[in-house]
C-alpha cells in the first residue's frame, strides 16, 4: 500500500489508521506561529461511522488504502437491505441501506450506482452527483417574482425537503445534486 506525508491527504482519500478505515471527510492545513504546520483531518470511519479529528504533520507517513469501484445496479429493497447487481457478472449483492445515510431517498429503481470494496468487503456506495425528482409540493409560482430573489421550500415526490426558485411548481421534474442536496435545474 503506498504511504503518502501527513500533508498530501485529501477530502476522499481513504487512509488506514488506528487499526481500521477512515476516509478523509475535511482537511485544513494549518501553520501556527510556533512549530510546524500540520493537516488538521476530520476522518470518518468506514466500518461504523465514527468520527475522528486527528493532525498529521508534514512528516508523519499514513497508509493510503485505494478501494476498488465498481458499477453496479439497484434492484431492490427488502428488510432494511438493498440489492446490488454487477453489471459485468451479473451477481447480486445486499447491502445495508444505512450505508446511504441521508441520501438513502435518492437512490431509485434501476439506478447504477458506484460500490466500493477493500478486498470483498462493500464499505461505501456512490450515488450518481446528479438525479430526477419531481416535485410533490410547494408554494404556487408567482407571476413577477424573479429566480435571483429567494428560493422556496418545496418538498420532493421522495420525500425530501429542498429549496428551490420560484419559479419552480409543483408537478415538475427538476435535477437535484445528492451531495449538496440542491435544486440543480429544470429537468
Amino acid at each position: 500500500m503506498p504511504r503518502i506525508n501527513g500533508n498530501e491527504i485529501r477530502p476522499s482519500n481513504v487512509l488506514e489508521h488506528d487499526g481500521g478505515l477512515w476516509v478523509a471527510v475535511k482537511v485544513s492545513h494549518v501553520k501556527p506561529g510556533k512549530g510546524g504546520a500540520f493537516a488538521q483531518v476530520e476522518l470518518k470511519n468506514l466500518r461504523d461511522n465514527r468520527k475522528l479529528n486527528e493532525r498529521f504533520r508534514s512528516e508523519d507517513k499514513v497508509e493510503r488504502v485505494r478501494l476498488d469501484q465498481k458499477d453496479q445496479q439497484f434492484l431492490f429493497e427488502a428488510d432494511d437491505m438493498l440489492t446490488f447487481m454487477d453489471s459485468e457478472t451479473f451477481e447480486q449483492i445486499a447491502l445495508p441501506a444505512d450505508l446511504l445515510g441521508d441520501r438513502r431517498p435518492f437512490l431509485q429503481d434501476g439506478m447504477v450506482v458506484t460500490v466500493e470494496y477493500y478486498g470483498e468487503e462493500a464499505l461505501n456506495v456512490t450515488l450518481p452527483q446528479k438525479v430526477t425528482c419531481t416535485i410533490a409540493e410547494t408554494e404556487p409560482v408567482v407571476k413577477g417574482q424573479t429566480a435571483a430573489n429567494s428560493y422556496k421550500p418545496a418538498i420532493l415526490d421522495n420525500g425530501v425537503r429542498i429549496t428551490v426558485p420560484p419559479f419552480v411548481g409543483e408537478g415538475e421534474a427538476i435535477i437535484v445534486n445528492t451531495e449538496t442536496f440542491e435544486y440543480v435545474e429544470r429537468a
